[in-house]
């Protein structure tokens, strides 16, 4: 079963850590990315670029537009996202209940990815 573990959290919210708590947090994120290597779960993921340089599209008033910054105004954002192959939901969970960024005013969205029955729905 394929799930989009979507990482989000306050943008900048490193920058409050100490240097030994960001290595830490870092270590903890590769210590669980290797795991998931390890173990032929990982699909990939990748972290995303600092909202500031988003760019949003929508069709608003019958025309498309595009307006900087991200599409929603919240004090988390989207920022990264680990694509998992696992066996059962509950492992999928474990994983996403495991990531750190959590600690610290993030959370972790667990999506299961939709196959062509789209029975997940």
């Amino acid at each position: 079963m394929k799930y989009m573990l979507l990482i989000w959290n306050r943008p900048g919210f490193t920058d409050e850590l100490s240097e030994q708590e960001r290595t830490a947090l870092f270590a903890e994120v590769g210590e669980i990315m290797d795991e998931l290597t390890e173990r032929g779960e990982l699909v990939g993921g990748e972290a995303l670029a600092d909202p500031s340089a988003a760019r949003t599209t929508r069709f608003v008033d019958g025309r498309t537009t595009l307006t900087d910054g991200p599409f929603v105004e919240s004090k988390e954002q989207f920022a990264g996202y680990v694509a998992i192959d696992v066996e059962t939901h509950e492992r999928a969970e474990e994983i996403a209940a495991r990531w750190p960024d959590t600690r610290f005013g993030g959370a972790i969205e667990l999506r299961a990815v939709m196959v062509g029955s789209g029975e997940e729905m």
